[in-house]
C-alpha cells in the first residue's frame, strides 16, 4: 500500500515538473526579450520591452477592460451557439449515415473560405453591430466541434453493441449507451480547439468594423504606432484564449471522470 502511494506521489511530482516547463520556457523568453531590447536599444515603437507592455496594461487598464468585455461577450455567445449546433449536427450525422454523407463535404468546403473574406460580407449583410461578430464566431467554432464529435460517434464498439442488441436495446438506445460516452473525449477535443478559435474569430470580425472590442482597439493602436499598447492587447487575447481552453479542460476532467466512475 505504501509502495503504491509513493509511486503515485512520484507520478504527481513528475506531472508537476512537466507543467512547470512551459512556464519556465516562457519566462526565459521574456527575460531574453527584455535584455535584447535594453542591449540593442531598440525603439519602443518597433519592439517594446515586456516592462513597457506591463506598464501599458496598467495605464490603459480601464479602456482595455471595456474592450475586453465586448470581445469576450461576442466570443462566449458565439461559442455557446456553436456548441449547441455542433452537438446537434454531430448527433444527427453520427446516427444517420445519409445525412453525414450529404453534409460532411459541405462542412469541409466551408473551411476553405478565408475568414477575412467572410467578415466584410457579414458586415454588409448584417451591419457593424453585435450580430455579424457572433455569426463569425459560430462559423469558426462550429466545424471543429461537429467534426470531432461525429468522428468519435461513428466508431463502433462491436462487443458492447452486440450485448445491448441481445438485451433488446433499440438502435437509438444502443447509440446513446454505447457511442455517446465513448465520443466525449473527441467532443471535448473539438471544444478546446473551438474555445481558442472563438476569441480569434471575434477579434478578426472586429477588424472589419466595430465600435468596441480588442480587435478594433488593436487596429487603432497599430495606426497610431502605440506598439506597447498593441502588444498589451495581444497579451489579453492570449490570456482570454488560454482561460477558455483551461475552463473546457476543467469541465472535461469532471465529466470524463464521472463517466468512468459510472
Amino acid at each position: 500500500m505504501k509502495k503504491s502511494e509513493s509511486t503515485g506521489q512520484k507520478n504527481k511530482y513528475r506531472e508537476y515538473k512537466l507543467k512547470i516547463i512551459p512556464a519556465a520556457v516562457a519566462l526565459f523568453f521574456v527575460i531574453l526579450w527584455q535584455l535584447a531590447v535594453d542591449i540593442l536599444k531598440i525603439e519602443a515603437f518597433i519592439l517594446p520591452s515586456p516592462i513597457n507592455i506591463i506598464k501599458s496594461l496598467y495605464l490603459e487598464r480601464k479602456l482595455l477592460l471595456s474592450h475586453t468585455l465586448v470581445t469576450l461577450g461576442e466570443a462566449l455567445i458565439g461559442f455557446i451557439i456553436a456548441i449547441v449546433a455542433g452537438m446537434c449536427f454531430g448527433l444527427i450525422m453520427g446516427f444517420y449515415k445519409p445525412v453525414r454523407i450529404a453534409f460532411y463535404p459541405l462542412f469541409v468546403v466551408s473551411q476553405t473560405i478565408p475568414l477575412i473574406i467572410l467578415a466584410p460580407l457579414f458586415a454588409i449583410w448584417f451591419g457593424f453591430g453585435f450580430l455579424p461578430k457572433v455569426v463569425i464566431v459560430v462559423l469558426v467554432c462550429f466545424f471543429p466541434i461537429t467534426v470531432t464529435f461525429t468522428q468519435d460517434l461513428i466508431k463502433i464498439n462491436e462487443d458492447l453493441e452486440f450485448i445491448l442488441k441481445v438485451m433488446g436495446a433499440s438502435r437509438w438506445k444502443s447509440f446513446v449507451l454505447a457511442r455517446i460516452p465513448q465520443a466525449m473525449p473527441g467532443l471535448f477535443s473539438g471544444l478546446k480547439i473551438a474555445a481558442t478559435y472563438s476569441i480569434m474569430g471575434a477579434v478578426i470580425s472586429e477588424w472589419v468594423g466595430a465600435q468596441k472590442g480588442l480587435g478594433i482597439f488593436m487596429t487603432r493602436a497599430m495606426t497610431s504606432f502605440r506598439t506597447a499598447v498593441l502588444f498589451a492587447d495581444v497579451v489579453l487575447i492570449v490570456v482570454l484564449s488560454l482561460g477558455l481552453y483551461k475552463l473546457i479542460e476543467f469541465i472535461e476532467k469532471k465529466i470524463i471522470n464521472h463517466i468512468d466512475y459510472v
